[in-house]
């Protein structure tokens, strides 16, 4: 298993219709490091984002889609995605704010 930093871990939040309405139980989505675990995953939102207290952690490994071009079928790259759960007396993730 590879070494991975705490800022190696998130790659990017997901902005769905889904994960928009979970915002207001302070659930937020995010894509990470496929080798990521919970514990690290936690580790590096509370580092990134100041004054944030993660409850718990859910993840899910994504397999890649099957595509097509012509003859060729390929698969997209795995992914792996968290759904990090706030305390209610933190605070908020500031990239969500204005969506």
């Amino acid at each position: 298993m590879a070494d991975i930093k705490y800022y190696d871990v998130i790659l990017k939040p997901v902005i769905t219709e889904k994960s928009m309405n979970a915002m207001g139980e302070k659930k937020y989505t995010f894509l990470v490091h496929p080798e990521a675990n919970k514990s690290q995953i936690k580790e590096a939102v509370e580092k990134m984002f100041e004054g944030t207290k993660v409850k718990s952690v859910n993840t899910m490994n994504m397999d890649g889609k099957k595509k097509r071009r012509g003859m060729v079928v390929g698969k997209t790259a795995k992914t792996k995605k968290a759904i990090v759960s706030l305390t209610e007396e933190s605070k908020d993730i500031e990239i969500f704010e204005g969506l």
